[in-house]
């Protein structure tokens, strides 16, 4: 029999379990890294500083490199660079790639083309009228108004029909509504419009980049990708597509892949996070850290991808991704990690 006692005993339990579900969960109080002591005297290496990373117990790895030079690849806790990880919403950025290499290849029109024409055949019967008001822009930019929960959006028999039939939570336009329904709305339109799979496109659209490849892509009921999520990468892959980014959409053979005015176009600030308070452009985090204006992709338990475009820095951490980063902390602490590395790339 359950007694007031066990049911009290049980509830931080159901709360941590609610938090694992969440996609971008309210941020609790900021945790310092023991790193950030350790290095206040603002002396220490690169080496040093990624040595001392060892401490974030849910690090797998991080690579570091600065114009075409690899300045560090390490490995943590038995894990490797190499090895692939679930990079969860840092995916969202590869989306928004797409798009942009879409719209290059007459495929779309561009930010502000209404999405109902193009899911007509999935709009409810009687569609709310603010469905077509939603544009591209407003679906990478997460302010759609669409917001349904993973956990709803993957019960569904239809992921699109189910978020384009769920009720408004924001006028399109409006406030930040982060969900990774919009982006699966972006993969079922790339899909229409590319004539293929969202994975198939990937392929061919990124095949110049050099250690670029994604390894596993979950699928929805329909068999489209999951838009933003579930998609297996290596460290090593995720770091190519920042360097990607990093170049202006260009590979280190100087070949555009995506279009570099897509590229300034997805770090324009957008909206902000309610949540965290960063700002958010298409697809991508916008934030200050370490002194340096910093574009960043982030998933579910601490996959990061960091450029620092004022050093011609990319920076990519992966995490265990089975816990929440923002609510215990240890985003702030990955954070924290790319100053002390900011830090020591400043030094030399």
């Amino acid at each position: 029999m359950l007694t007031r006692r066990h049911i009290l005993a049980a509830a931080p339990l159901l709360a941590a379990a609610r938090l694992a579900l969440a996609e971008d969960p309210p941020a609790g109080g900021p945790q310092v890294w023991e790193g950030q002591a350790a290095s206040s005297a603002g002396d220490d290496t690169l080496q040093t500083v990624l040595t001392r990373a060892e401490g974030l117990a849910p690090l797998k790895a991080v690579i570091v490199s600065r114009e075409r030079a690899l300045l560090a690849e390490r490995g943590y806790h038995g894990y490797s660079p190499g090895g692939s990880t679930n990079i969860k919403s840092a995916s969202k950025s590869i989306i928004s790639a797409m798009v942009g290499i879409a719209i290059e290849r007459g495929l779309l029109e561009g930010g502000d083309q209404p999405i109902a024409p193009l899911l007509r055949r999935d709009l409810p019967e009687r569609p709310d009228p603010r469905l077509s008001r939603v544009t591209i822009g407003h679906l990478l930019s997460m302010q759609s108004g669409l917001g349904p929960s993973y956990g709803r959006l993957t019960a569904s028999r239809n992921w699109v029909r189910f978020t384009l039939s769920e009720p408004f939570v924001e006028d399109p336009g409006g406030p930040m509504v982060y969900a990774t329904a919009s982006t699966h709305l972006l993969s079922a339109i790339l899909m229409r419009v590319g004539g293929r799979s969202t994975e198939k496109l990937a392929e061919d659209w990124f095949e110049p980049v050099e250690g670029f490849r994604i390894g596993a892509w979950s699928r929805d009921p329909q068999r489209i990708p999951i838009g933003g999520n579930q998609m297996a990468m290596t460290t090593r892959s995720l770091h190519a597509f920042g360097e990607l980014y990093r170049r202006g959409g260009r590979t280190a053979d100087g070949v555009q892949v995506v279009p570099e005015t897509w590229v300034r176009t997805s770090w324009e600030p957008r909206t902000t996070s309610r949540y965290s308070g960063d700002g958010y452009g298409y697809g991508w985090f916008l934030k200050d850290i370490g002194g340096e204006p910093v574009r960043f992709a982030w998933g579910y338990g601490g996959q990061m991808l960091y450029i620092v475009p004022s050093l011609a820095l990319t920076v990519t951490m992966t995490s265990e991704s089975d816990s929440p980063s923002a609510a215990n902390g240890y985003r702030d602490q990955l954070h924290a990690l790319l100053a002390d590395i900011i830090a020591a790339v400043r030094r030399g």
